[in-house]
């Protein structure tokens, strides 16, 4: 069962236009394939029913926070503004304050969460690409197994294909021959010249010369190549690290989109 206050509840409700009984712009075809991809559950289930009026997509997703542990529902409401805003269809209430009390309630989620990289979440393709839903699906299930050294080489791919996105969203110019520290600092520098960072440390923090470093590990310490791969702490911390940075970024173009409406 999700820890969730019955505040909480209302603001999750909000967010994704739950009132009329559905739930963002989800058809019960797609709200199925959703729960499919994302957590390998069938949200048609009887078990998201119980003591609930009707099958409805919201009594449903009720249910759902009902019985799923925190992290589960943490990882479902990330990829759930992950396609609202892909599809652009947040309510209308929907604004900036209320996105970022749920990216709290979130965060707070993963706090208690028992997978041993609390970003595994973060792991989920930005786009309908199969290579990028390959790399996301073979990170989150060497976390899950707690293995997270023989997934660096698809962690190395997904972190590529995940910039290359949002540079193309942000005009930057995307080549095979540009490097992924390359990459994060031209994005680093455009939203930040957009008014989207407020401090120097965040700046600083992204650009940071780890992912320089990352194709190293890549080449020399992960299954990419017949070496033996780096161990399993120094492994953890790349994986967490890698991941809190792709979850920040999700969240400031969510607000961005939010921005702009």
């Amino acid at each position: 069962m999700a820890n969730l206050s019955s505040i909480e509840k209302r603001k999750l409700e909000r967010l994704l236009g739950m009132s009329s009984g559905y739930v963002l712009n989800f058809s019960d075809r797609t709200f199925s394939m959703f729960f499919e991809e994302h957590v390998g559950l069938d949200i048609d289930s009887a078990r998201y029913r119980v003591n609930l009026s009707s099958g409805s997509k919201a009594n449903r997703m009720r249910g759902f926070w009902t019985i799923e542990p925190d992290h589960i529902v943490a990882k479902t409401l990330l990829a759930m503004i992950e396609h609202a805003n892909e599809y652009q269809c947040f309510p209308p209430e929907v604004d900036a304050t209320l996105l970022a009390d749920v990216q709290q309630i979130i965060g707070r989620l993963h706090q208690n969460s028992s997978s041993p990289v609390p970003e595994v979440d973060a792991f989920t393709a930005s786009v309908n690409d199969l290579d990028f839903e390959a790399a996301a699906k073979h990170i989150r299930t060497a976390i899950d197994q707690n293995e997270p050294a023989t997934a660096l080489d698809r962690l190395h791919v997904f972190t590529i294909k995940f910039l290359r996105t949002h540079c193309e969203h942000r005009g930057i110019e995307v080549n095979r021959d540009k490097p992924l520290h390359s990459l994060m600092g031209e994005y680093v520098k455009a939203v930040r010249t957009a008014g989207l960072l407020e401090s120097e440390m965040t700046d600083r923090i992204l650009r940071s010369s780890i992912l320089e470093a990352f194709n190293d590990v890549r080449n020399n310490k992960s299954l990419a190549h017949d070496n033996p791969i780096l161990n399993h702490g120094e492994a953890l911390l790349i994986f967490s690290h890698v991941g809190a940075s792709i979850r920040f970024i999700r969240a400031l173009e969510g607000r961005a989109v939010v921005r702009t409406r």
